[in-house]
C-alpha cells in the first residue's frame, strides 16, 4: 500500500486548496483516492472477521468526499485534505457505530470508534438512560486494562449535569452523562503508518479493542431514528 502517495497528495492539497490545482491533478487524485479504496476494503474483510457487526461494503458506501461545505464556515477552502471513512453496519451513517479510519500527514491521522456526532438529542438521551440502567456493564468496559492503555472516552461535554439528571451527580458514571457524544480516539504518527510491516492487522487489532464500547453504545441506540428530512 503506497501510503506515502496518499500523504503526498494530500500534503500538496492543503498547499493547494482550490478548484484549479485540484481538477488539473484529477489523474494523481483519482490514484490515491483508488489507493485509499484498497486500504478501506481492507479494514472492511479484516474486521468482519473478528466483528460479525462490521459489514464488508464497497467502499464507495465507506467513504467521505474531500469537498468541504463551506456554507456555515469562515474557512473558505473547498476540500478538505484528510482520507476519512467510517466503517459502520449501516455504512458511514453514524449511527449505529463502527469504526472510524482518518488519514491526515504530518501526525495528524487516527482510528476512531464509537459515536462522532453530538447534534441528535434523541441519540444523547437514549445512552444517558443505558448508562443509568447499565453503569457496571459500562464502567467495566472501560476500566478493562488494555482498553484504559489505549483509549479515553472522548467528545462534547456539557460542564454541568444535564437537566433531568441532576441526582446523579454523586455517581460514578456523572461524567459520563454529560457527554452530548461519546467516541475514542487513537492516534497514529505518520512513521507509524509508513514503516508498518502489516498497518491493517495492525490497526484492526486497535479497533477490536474498541468493540465492546461500541456494542454498548449501539444495544442503546437500538432505537434510534434519523429526523425526518423536511
Amino acid at each position: 500500500m503506497a501510503y506515502n502517495q496518499i500523504f503526498e497528495y494530500l500534503l500538496a492539497l492543503e498547499k493547494n486548496n482550490n478548484q484549479e490545482w485540484f481538477h488539473q491533478t484529477k489523474e494523481e487524485r483519482m490514484a490515491v483516492v483508488q489507493e485509499f479504496n484498497q486500504l478501506v476494503d481492507d479494514f472492511s474483510h479484516a474486521l468482519h472477521e473478528k466483528d460479525q457487526d462490521s459489514p464488508i461494503l464497497p467502499a464507495k458506501n465507506l467513504t467521505f468526499k474531500l469537498n468541504r461545505d463551506t456554507r456555515f464556515s469562515h474557512d473558505k477552502s473547498p476540500y478538505n485534505p484528510v482520507f476519512r471513512a467510517h466503517i459502520g453496519p449501516k455504512g458511514k451513517l453514524p449511527i449505529p457505530t463502527g469504526y472510524f479510519i482518518f488519514l491526515k500527514p504530518n501526525d495528524q491521522s487516527f482510528l476512531g470508534g464509537g459515536l462522532f456526532a453530538d447534534m441528535f438529542s434523541d441519540a444523547t438521551d437514549l445512552i444517558r438512560q443505558a448508562l443509568i440502567k447499565h453503569e457496571s456493564e459500562f464502567l467495566a468496559i472501560i476500566q478493562k486494562p488494555a482498553f484504559k492503555k489505549h483509549f479515553s472516552v472522548l467528545g462534547t461535554q456539557l460542564k454541568r449535569m444535564p437537566r433531568g439528571y441532576e441526582q446523579y451527580a454523586d455517581s460514578p458514571i456523572a461524567d459520563y452523562l454529560k457527554f452530548k457524544s461519546m467516541y475514542l480516539e487513537y492516534s497514529l504518527t505518520d512513521q507509524e503508518i509508513l514503516e508498518s510491516d502489516d498497518f491493517v492487522a495492525q490497526a484492526v487489532n486497535k479497533f477490536i479493542l474498541m468493540k465492546d464500547f461500541n456494542q454498548f453504545l449501539n444495544t442503546a441506540l437500538k432505537e434510534f431514528k434519523f429526523p425526518e428530512r423536511k
